[in-house]
């Protein structure tokens, strides 16, 4: 039997041998350090499970960049597996054609596609592969493709909406008609055929990268229906042409989903951490490998549709932030030195309003003939349409009517309305602004617009009376014959007390010759306006206000409305559809009576200080 004895802090043991070495306890740490420590540990066991395999592992070395052929397919390294082997994306052979990605949040997902995007860049050239890049999430992962203006892609979506994923979809669509056509006048089946009999003739093959593609099936509506028939064209059809899609998301469980018939066609199936409900989903009922996966990389590749045959356990390279930012100046900077032209990029910032700078200009600059319809650009189209506007003509309703809260978005679409007219202005013409709204920013907005555009003239709430009676008195005097344009804004009408119309619109001396009310001269101008070349653009910040405002007669004249963020049957009321009940921040629709149709678009950012480029001299 082992007796220790415990004395003077130390213990020993009743040993001959062992009693010459006594223990001795330290102290144990304060409570404080003592709960740090724990957090410590706890974060350094959690690091136990990280595994990273570095880029540079699967990267071409600097003279390998751009010297692969897509001929064939494409062949993009994305990992390790095993303790030597890489594991690659391999597209364009057999039934591998297009890749199917599921992984929860915090899995590797968005690493694994920069890691894909990255490399696939890096070993393609512009004229091998061309990218088509949409991300639906809140958040910027594709930005930073289009701050290095990256060469290889076409469409970069950022925080992009279902109806410009549906444009992108669309576009590609087209690209399958106009190869179909060009291969069957060449008299080949496909892309390889073509390259190999028109070797001269650039043809590269596309990859479609849609992060979080659910978004398009949040909605049963006709906007889902398109996305499903036409992704599902490009999955059927575009293995002939050279088109690739590459679906990621976090979940594919939903009441609305791709069909299945649609996600069986996609073989190549790459599966992160997720749930076991997920787990069947992306690989099969019977393959439930993907439940296993424990840490942030691991996955598994199977390009066997989900079959249990066709894992492949790897793990993702991991792209830090400045080695990517490194690797993506290195191929801008290629192909800048190639040539490149990266303007050809349509870049979508979902998140942030369209820029002034962006606004088209008018080919032949100034010198509009006088009796021509008048653009005017409101922000650009959730599409790849690229900007949107609308024509200002002598036809019945042509004025502008904006309702909704957001005041700086109504600023933004009103300054696009300027700064066309004043692009295209032919002489005589005039722009009057009577801004009523007591925000500075709003008013040091107008500021800019005054200081940029010569037309314009800046008058306050007092000077409405006269300059409504001047203006009425100009449309009589030109006897319904088009004059030099007269555009006539009121902006936040709320705040013109004397356009409101009368409670009670009855009257026992109706037969008394009165003088016209502010109102009826309003609404002269809005009827015999546009006839005569003189147009009314008017903000107001609810429907509630509007109904207070103008009679029935006044808000038919408007054909054309743009909707803020507003409440459905506030929307169903103004635009004739409750869409603008969903409607988040940088966005608006236009409405087009004389055509019955809504457009969805992203309204100018207002003029910031010393921002506008001044007017010519001609001008």
């Amino acid at each position: 039997m082992t007796v220790l004895e415990a004395s003077g802090g130390e213990i020993r043991v009743q040993d001959s041998e062992l009693s010459r070495w006594p223990l001795r306890l330290a102290a144990p740490p304060a409570a404080g350090e003592f709960g740090e420590l724990v957090k410590v540990l706890g974060r350094r066991a959690g690091d136990v499970r990280r595994v990273e395999v570095p880029f540079a592992r699967v990267a071409p070395a600097d003279d390998g960049i751009w010297k692969a052929s897509a001929t064939r397919g494409v062949n993009v390294p994305i990992g390790r597996a095993g303790a030597t082997k890489v594991q690659s994306v391999a597209l364009g052979s057999g039934t591998s054609q297009h890749v199917l990605i599921a992984g929860k949040t915090g899995s590797g997902k968005s690493t694994l596609l920069h890691a894909l995007i990255t490399n696939a860049c890096l070993h393609y050239s512009p004229q091998e592969l061309e990218l088509y890049l949409v991300d639906f999430k809140k958040g910027v992962e594709f930005k930073v493709y289009a701050r290095h203006e990256l060469p290889h892609a076409r469409v970069i979506g950022i925080e992009s909406d279902r109806e410009f994923g549906v444009s992108v979809l669309e576009r590609l669509d087209t690209v399958l008609e106009e190869r179909s056509v060009l291969f069957r006048e060449a008299g080949v089946p496909d892309l390889a055929g073509f390259r190999e009999k028109q070797p001269l003739q650039p043809m590269p093959r596309i990859l479609l990268v849609i992060d979080e593609f659910q978004e398009f099936f949040v909605e049963d509506d006709p906007l889902s229906q398109t996305a499903a028939l036409l992704l599902d064209r490009l999955i059927r059809q575009g293995r002939a042409f050279g088109v690739h899609v590459v679906l990621g998301s976090q979940t594919l469980a939903g009441a609305y989903s791709l069909a299945r018939s649609t996600l069986g066609q996609v073989a190549v199936r790459i599966a992160l951490q997720c749930s076991e409900t997920d787990a069947h989903l992306i690989l099969s009922e019977e393959n439930t490998a993907a439940r296993l996966l424990t840490r942030p990389g691991e996955a598994i590749y199977n390009d066997a549709n989900g079959l249990v045959a066709g894992n492949h356990l790897f793990q993702v390279v991991w792209l830090d932030e400045r080695e990517r930012d490194r690797r993506l100046t290195d191929i801008r900077n290629r192909g800048v030195a190639a040539g490149m032209v990266t303007a050809r990029t349509v870049v979508f910032e979902g998140n942030v309003p369209a820029d002034l700078a962006s606004l088209p200009m008018r080919a032949g600059g100034n010198g509009r003939v006088p009796h021509s319809s008048v653009p005017a650009w409101l922000g650009e189209a959730v599409s790849l349409r690229g900007s949107l506007g609308l024509e200002f003509s002598a036809s019945a309703g042509n004025h502008l009517l904006l309702a909704g809260q957001d005041e700086a978005a109504a600023l933004g679409v009103l300054a696009g309305c300027v700064l066309s007219v004043r692009q295209s202005a032919a002489p005589g013409e005039r722009l009057l602004v009577f801004n009523a709204s007591p925000q500075e920013k709003t008013a040091a907005g107008w500021a800019e617009l005054q200081a940029a555009t010569p037309q314009l003239s800046l008058h306050d709430i007092g000077e409405v009376e006269p300059q409504l009676e001047a203006l009425v008195a100009e449309i009589r005097s030109r006897e319904g014959r088009i004059g030099p344009r007269i555009w006539f804004c009121l902006f936040d009408l709320v705040r013109f007390r004397k356009l409101r119309k009368p409670d009670d619109d009855f009257s026992f001396s109706s037969f008394d010759k009165k003088p016209q009310s502010l109102g009826e001269r309003l609404t002269e101008v809005l009827r015999d306006g546009p006839l005569v070349g003189v147009h009314v653009w008017v903000w107001c910040d609810s429907l509630n206000t509007l109904n207070r405002w103008f009679t029935r007669e006044m808000l038919q004249q408007f054909e054309y409305r743009v909707a803020f963020a507003m409440n459905s049957a506030d929307s169903s009321q103004f635009i004739d559809s409750p869409v603008a009940s969903r409607l988040g921040a940088n966005r608006a629709w236009l409405f087009r009576g004389d055509r019955g149709t809504l457009d969805k678009f992203r309204p100018y950012h207002p003029p910031l200080p010393g921002r506008l480029a001044k007017p010519s001299v001609e001008s």
